[in-house]
């Protein structure tokens, strides 16, 4: 074997692997017709602190317990995202991490691009809210992430049944959605 053929080789296997780990490494969908948003959002009224309620798990939110999402303005105008995770427990050791995040359908509001790594960017989708902004489900296209967020960390349990059945109506598997303590 040569030592091109080798690199060759050596790089056939390499992406190989890479495809392999991707493949493994990729939650189910538990929704395989995401529809569009259901309204528009006022990013005014979204911004602020929410807390998870309920998500599908995700390899980057591994054993995050007391997850809480804080969205504040930039000065160039994006959205500031910070993140907090609980390792393990709700009084765990705190975890954060800060992305960046824009607006890309300006007519509806309702869906943004967030990054938590240089110019890469994952769609994030508010597919449905409260009038007044006490809650919102997110999703994005390829209906394998979800997120039930509330303002209030400890909702009433009539709230979390009408987010139940909301995020059924929208197409979503509760059977994949784990409820995070807080």
């Amino acid at each position: 074997m040569t030592p091109q053929s080798r690199k060759t080789a050596l790089l056939i296997c390499m992406a190989a692997g890479l495809s392999a780990c991707t493949v493994l490494s990729k939650p189910p969908v538990g929704n395989p017709k995401v529809p569009q948003p259901a309204k528009s959002v006022l990013i005014e009224r979204y911004l602020g602190r929410w807390y998870e309620l309920y998500r599908y798990d995700a390899a980057f939110q591994r054993d995050c317990e007391a997850v809480s999402a804080d969205y504040s303005r930039n000065a160039d105008g994006s959205i500031r995202v910070l993140n907090t995770c609980h390792k393990g427990a709700v009084d765990g050791a705190v975890t954060t991490v800060t992305g960046k995040a824009k607006v890309v359908d300006a007519a509806s509001g309702a869906k943004l691009k967030v990054s938590f790594f240089g110019p890469f960017y994952g769609d994030y989708w508010v597919m449905d809210h409260a009038e007044d902004y006490q809650w919102s489900i997110v999703g994005e296209p390829s209906g394998r992430y979800l997120w039930v967020l509330s303002r209030d960390p400890k909702p009433s349990d009539a709230l979390k049944t009408l987010l139940r059945r909301r995020v059924e109506e929208l197409g979503y598997d509760w059977s994949l959605v784990r409820e995070t303590r807080q």
